[in-house]
């Protein structure tokens, strides 16, 4: 009569589909959000730097605060993006010259850029927050995939922990060029065309950076996890096979 309740409970559980904000919450909240948020705030609103700055500083200082004292954890990406903010807000006070003030606007992707690239670097990619809900989308078998995953335990674990990285080299080199594209927009095309162009070039190497970063490492990562899963699964009906007989 047991024999399948170990495997039914996983698959039922895998049948149990997180809702679209679930799978998109740590990436908006940590990186669209705010980023989006400073340029809504200053194009879009007719904002100062210094306020823009200021309100798109909200989130990732609540997300920091929040991964400290609830989780007792640094979350990476919000502080980075909060320490960024903040950095920029003294910057604001830097002279008026508009095509300055467009080049300055860059260095919030660029450091952001520069962090994530760092983070891949050191074996720590903080680009993993926001990918991994895509992958796991709230299943407790693909989670414990995961965690076998990343800690080395499986012989899967070098080529997952490369597309990681791949992940976060691809989306910290999309947000370094959209900032050196930014900053000679900056000098060479009309101020009043940049204003909105910058906002242009921000979510055109998001998309490019999107599209590139699937094929490159979600996908690859993904057909990983699940084999994972299914290897786990082959084990455990193996090992219930003694019991039921």
């Amino acid at each position: 009569m047991t024999k399948n309740t170990g495997a039914r409970g996983r698959s039922e559980q895998r049948d149990k589909k997180p809702s679209l904000w679930d799978n998109f919450r740590p990436l908006m909240l940590d990186v669209a959000v705010p980023l989006g948020s400073y340029y809504l705030f200053k194009d879009a609103f007719g904002m100062s730097t210094f306020a823009a700055l200021a309100w798109s500083s909200v989130a990732p200082a609540a997300r920091t605060v929040w991964a400290v004292v609830k989780e007792r954890r640094v979350n990476g990406l919000a502080g980075l993006i909060l320490v960024v903010n903040v950095v920029s807000l003294l910057l604001s006070f830097v002279s008026g010259d508009p095509r300055l003030m467009l080049a300055k606007d860059s260095a919030v992707s660029s450091t952001v850029g520069i962090g994530i690239l760092v983070s891949a670097w050191l074996g720590k990619p903080m680009m993993t927050a926001g990918m991994k809900p895509f992958l796991v989308k709230g299943d407790e078998a693909k989670e414990a995939a995961w965690q076998r995953l990343v800690s080395g335990r499986s012989v899967r674990s070098a080529a997952f922990r490369q597309k990681e990285k791949v992940f976060s080299v691809v989306w910290g080199g999309a947000l370094l060029l959209e900032c050196v594209s930014r900053a000679l927009g900056a000098y060479t095309i009309p101020v009043d065309t940049m204003v909105w162009l910058g906002t242009v070039f921000l979510i055109g190497f998001m998309a490019v950076a999107f599209v590139v970063s699937g094929g490159l490492a979600v996908e690859p990562m993904e057909k990983m996890l699940a084999a994972e899963v299914e290897a786990a699964d082959e084990t455990a009906r193996r090992a219930e096979v003694p019991v039921a007989a």
